[in-house]
């Protein structure tokens, strides 16, 4: 892998943690308890329990990506950055490049 692709992947690393923060933090806010006390009607308020269970399951794979992505950043400058761990072999620039926390 070339100088110059790994500093693709790096601006592209960057701004994936930006996006995925930012979409944590919006996931934290619509996921907060319902309190029963409010008035939105009984249809209204199983909406939004069942919204708030697909946001939960957004904010778990928006916090799995991070990690992945965390872990990219840290593991983009050692030599062996861009290879299967599993079997070696370099991944795709292009793969890397759609999946920067593939590596």
């Amino acid at each position: 892998m070339t100088a110059t692709e790994k500093n693709q992947i790096l601006e592209k690393l960057k701004k994936e943690k930006i996006k995925t923060e930012r979409a944590i933090v919006e996931l934290n806010e619509l996921t907060k308890p319902i309190a029963p006390d409010d008035s939105i009607g009984r249809v209204s308020r199983m909406d939004a329990i069942n919204n708030r269970s697909v946001n939960e399951a957004s904010l778990r794979k928006a916090n799995e990506k991070l990690k992945t992505i965390l872990f990219a950043l840290e593991d983009i400058h050692k030599p062996d950055f861009g290879q299967c761990r599993k079997c070696g072999k370099a991944i795709p620039f292009g793969r890397l490049m759609v999946m920067p926390g593939s590596s």
